[in-house]
């Protein structure tokens, strides 16, 4: 084995061994959609003014490359569609579509902490395809979330 190879081999190991021990993290915030059926009024909640929240994501070839190691996510937790489990917030009347919708509902859930319940989320998504409008080589999509929400009144 010549001296070249050898070096090769070493840069080989190091570089395996940076990939293996650095982290990736996964950072969510799920909202639970209760099994039961309760019977709520509008008087058992005090509600916020309409907040709003922003994400982006970039996506190269259809990765998005700034959150492949560090995701944090706000998503409805009614079938275990999440792994951990920071904060229990029912989102009520939602249909999330997209992730970058997610991570705009975690910002909203990060910016108002101390709200039991969001209420009726809108998403406006705005999506550029600056490579000849075709998505798969790059595609920029802004979600804006607009929500009440609400804490029960004891």
């Amino acid at each position: 084995m010549t001296s070249k190879t050898k070096f090769l081999r070493q840069i080989l190991i190091t570089v395996a061994v940076i990939a293996f021990f650095s982290s990736c993290s996964t950072i969510n915030r799920s909202m639970r959609e209760p099994d039961t059926r309760v019977n709520l009024r509008m008087s058992d909640f005090s509600l916020s003014n309409q907040v709003t929240a922003t994400a982006t994501s970039v996506k190269v070839i259809g990765i998005d490359w700034a959150r492949l190691f560090k995701k944090k996510t706000g998503v409805v937790d009614g079938s275990s569609s999440s792994t951990i489990n920071l904060v229990c917030i029912p989102v009520i009347g939602n249909i999330v579509s997209d992730r970058t919708a997610n991570y705009s509902l975690y910002e909203l859930m990060s910016d108002s902490p101390g709200y039991d319940v969001v209420f009726y989320p809108q998403y406006e998504t705005k999506i550029l395809r600056p490579v000849l409008g075709i998505g798969f080589f790059s595609k920029i999509t802004t979600v804006k979330t607009t929500a009440r929400l609400g804490k029960m009144n004891n």
